[in-house]
């Protein structure tokens, strides 16, 4: 069964982190920092692994950050795709990201993650909407990234 929010998810992970006896740092790990990703898709509790391999590392303390839908944030996707497809008012990526609505205020994403001898090793929980959205941002990265360059080759014509 597909989940639509992790907050159960998350409350799990609490209860389970602080079981253990560390403790949660709030924060999101980025891209700017050498990391490694846990790649254990068919267990749908490798985050408990992950945890305890946690422990066994020695780390103090675990990262945690997640993301819930805002309304103002799908707003904006969808006004930022209407000016990309103008004049196609019938894009199928705006009726995407309009059908994404059902999902405001419901949490799609858990990164969990812990430092190792200088690398962070990260675990991340996100439900099936959520890819979705994140594919509808990067789309409009893209895009913006090809206008850049575009702009950047007129100027200097």
């Amino acid at each position: 069964m597909l989940q639509e929010s992790l907050l159960s998810l998350k409350d799990d992970m609490v209860a389970f982190i602080a079981g253990h006896g560390l403790r949660r740092v709030p924060g999101y790990v980025g891209d700017e920092v050498p990391t490694v990703l846990w790649e254990d898709e068919s267990n749908p509790d490798s985050w408990k692994d992950f945890v305890e391999t946690a422990k066994a590392a020695g780390a103090p303390f675990l990262t945690m950050s997640e993301v819930a839908l805002k309304k103002e944030e799908l707003e904006l996707l969808i006004e930022e795709l209407r000016e990309t497809a103008f004049p196609d008012e019938e894009s199928p990526a705006i009726e995407d990201a309009q059908g994404l609505a059902t999902y405001v205020g419901r949490v799609g994403y858990i990164q969990l993650g812990f430092i190792h001898q200088g690398v962070v090793l990260l675990h991340e929980n996100t439900t099936e909407w959520y890819e979705r959205y994140r594919h509808l941002l990067d789309s409009l990265d893209d895009y913006g990234d090809i206008i850049l360059e575009d702009e950047d080759a007129d100027d200097e014509s």
